[in-house]
């Protein structure tokens, strides 16, 4: 009987996978990554064996909450090993599919955990975020990346944009479920076009993460209008002009001497290496950082895929290490 009802799901899940992003997909990244694009490709399409990690929140930290997720064997995300890693920054990892249940947002009650995929942490740590610092997220929502940079340390001043209208609502209603009323004074939520936000604030930012709109491979397999997703394909190409425009944006709000991480979660080198190429070819003043140390570290938990990049890291979805796709690339204004 379990075996019929799982074999059902599968065709049901199998029923819902877009053939034209997925015939699309399939002729990029055979190309791009080889014969892992196999394995990719069957933990993309088959939802019942990603994973999910639990943030925990240290504005609202539950002993309960810990010790029944070391009850349920998840573990720390390579705690003490990588290059940064704060402690107040907790994040638990299961090597099975379990998925803790969602908490309800409720107006004036912290939330305790946000889920999330573990990837998404590691453009956060590449950030390196100290006390007092004045940071950007220039693309912010849902809001996940902002409310773990708020794990990690206190920023002097941390801008929270987004430029479309209801991922924009998204984000406030984020930031309300896990901050407290105090640290909000020290936060902005804007509405604007990140490409004009350099101009605004020019070299006013220690950090900037810039978690770019991209080719979302996750969500895009599973579009339900396939005339929608051949249209998304047909702009596609579109969406490297954009990136490199938020990044030029990105790098005039930065101070010199601060930091800058750029990140999608798609596994397209048109919107991953060959962004970061172009605008390393294009200044003189921004400097790629070596953030190989951070592959080396997290490889008990991640799948890196090679990406001709000092500076660059591409975590692959992998049996087991459900994780990713998430680009991440660090660079330094001098």
């Amino acid at each position: 009987m379990l075996t019929r009802l799982k074999a059902k799901s599968e065709r049901n899940l199998a029923k819902q996978i877009c053939k034209v992003v997925l015939d699309h997909f399939e002729k990029q990244y055979s190309k791009e990554l080889g014969d892992a694009w196999n394995t990719v490709r069957d933990v993309l399409i088959s939802p019942a064996c990603w994973q999910y990690a639990v943030l925990l929140n240290r504005f609202n930290y539950s002993f309960e909450l810990e010790k029944n997720l070391h009850l349920k064997g998840y573990h720390t995300l390579s705690q003490g090993s990588l290059p940064y890693h704060p402690k107040s920054m907790q994040c638990y990892l299961s090597r099975t599919p379990d998925r803790m249940p969602s908490e309800r947002h409720q107006i004036g009650n912290l939330k305790k955990y946000y889920l999330l995929n573990a990837a998404s942490l590691l453009p956060v740590l590449a950030l390196e975020l100290r006390d007092g610092e004045k940071v950007l997220d220039l693309c912010a929502a849902p809001g996940g990346k902002s409310v773990a940079l708020l794990q990690c340390a206190d920023p002097g001043y941390l801008h929270c944009n987004e430029y479309d209208g209801l991922r924009f609502r998204w984000l406030k209603q984020t930031l309300e479920s896990f901050i407290p009323q105090p640290l909000v004074d020290v936060i902005k939520v804007s509405e604007l076009d990140g490409r004009d936000l350099g101009d605004a604030q020019p070299g006013t930012f220690d950090k900037v993460l810039v978690d770019a709109p991209c080719s979302n491979d996750r969500s895009w397999l599973f579009s339900s209008d396939s005339q929608k997703a051949a249209c998304r394909i047909s702009q596609r190409r579109n969406l490297p002009v954009l990136q490199i425009e938020l990044l030029r944006s990105a790098i005039k709000a930065l101070r010199p001497g601060g930091l800058l991480v750029y990140s999608t979660c798609t596994l397209s080198k048109a919107e991953n290496q060959d962004v970061i190429s172009e605008i390393l070819n294009s200044y003189s003043n921004i400097i790629p950082v070596d953030i190989k140390e951070m592959a080396r570290t997290c490889s008990r938990d991640f799948t890196f895929a090679p990406t001709g990049q000092e500076c660059g890291l591409l975590v692959i979805p992998d049996k087991g290490k459900a994780w990713g796709p998430m680009y991440i690339a660090k660079l330094k204004k001098s």
